[in-house]
């Protein structure tokens, strides 16, 4: 072990020193809610490759100005010299004083990709060039991106969702080498963002068994052919084919047109329907009949062990279905619902 260690130290030295500096500031990075100000003691700066090389052709251009002392060899090392460190300057300043913060991530089902979006505030009278936002050393998968003067620009981190539940964002990095790429800048932080992942879904086969109804008869609050029933409340993701515009000017909120549907047995997807599966396979065929119910357009509840989400139809009830599949026996973080959100499936 201590003989792999110096030779990594002698075949690699800067990326040895590189990683013991990230090691040494990710132990103190802590996770916040946001937004985080990245003040002047926050940004950490050193030479890229080119800089190194940049610094050597220095050196070697003062040992020949010295060895045949010319005046003009001197000036044109000193005012390279000069350029470097100016550029060490703004490469700093670029940096100084953003604010982080949390800007969303929409829910995926297992085996897709999350995407974290952070926000990054631009407080300053001046453009910040080329920020970059990535993970711990994964430089080639960074999304760039200049801020406006007082403006806000959005970036985003993907990361890979093996499993349901909450994923957490977990510590990245908003680094920059602008102007001339000579120095790289960095500071560390971690959000309280995590991303809501359901599970995957079955592939397409049987469907849900049919589960009798209270009473036989059942009045459906979607868009059909029977007979009008009624006007109700706008709700996310109704069709504009059944909104009642005629009523918009003078409610000032539109409404929906039900109809009453006589339908023999209602259609619950019901855990205890699936004995024959394990936890995971039920929750991944569950989560494919939610998907088919919505898509066809019914009213339709989910019974889970000690959870029961009652008949209804849109897009925050397949949310609500979903999310009670993907939290099915695991512990909720209390921060985590806010960081996350729906989406179509």
């Amino acid at each position: 072990m201590r003989v792999w260690l110096i030779l990594k130290i002698l075949l690699h030295p800067l990326r040895w020193a590189q990683e013991r500096i990230d090691a040494w500031v990710m132990a103190r990075v802590k996770r916040v809610p946001g937004p985080i100000s990245v003040g002047r003691g926050r940004v950490y700066i050193l030479p890229t490759r080119f800089g190194y090389a940049f610094g050597v052709m220095l050196v070697v251009m003062l040992l020949g100005a010295m060895n045949y002392s010319n005046s003009m060899a001197f000036m044109l090392t000193f005012l390279l010299a000069g350029l470097g460190l100016i550029c060490m300057h703004h490469t700093h300043a670029n940096l100084a004083n953003v604010q982080i913060r949390i800007g969303g991530c929409e829910a995926v089902f297992a085996g897709e990709t999350a995407r974290f979006q952070v926000r990054v505030d631009n407080p300053a009278a001046r453009t910040r060039y080329s920020l970059a936002l990535n993970w711990p050393r994964q430089d080639d998968r960074a999304t760039l991106g200049d801020v406006a003067a007082g403006s806000s620009l959005i970036l985003g981190l993907e990361a890979p969702a093996p499993r349901r539940g909450w994923l957490p964002g977990g510590v990245f990095s908003l680094s920059t080498e602008y102007p001339l790429g000579l120095f790289h800048a960095w500071t560390w932080a971690e959000l309280d963002m995590n991303c809501l992942v359901f599970p995957r879904p079955a592939p397409a086969g049987p469907t849900p068994p049919s589960t009798p109804g209270h009473g036989g008869v059942s009045s459906g609050n979607r868009g059909g052919q029977d007979e009008f029933a009624g006007l109700r409340s706008y709700q996310r993701g109704d069709s504009p084919r059944v909104i009642h515009w005629k009523s918009l000017p003078k409610l000032q909120r539109p409404m929906v047109k039900q109809f009453a549907e006589t339908m023999d047995q209602e259609l619950w997807l019901d855990w205890s329907a699936l004995g024959q599966l394990d936890t995971e396979a039920r929750l991944s065929q569950l989560t494919r009949w939610v998907l088919d119910a919505d898509a066809d357009g019914h009213d339709y509840g989910l019974r889970l062990p000690h959870t029961t989400v009652p008949p209804a139809h849109g897009e925050a009830h397949r949310f609500a279905c979903l999310k009670a599949l993907a939290l099915h026996g695991i512990d909720t973080p209390a921060a985590a619902p806010a960081a996350a959100t729906g989406r179509a499936a």
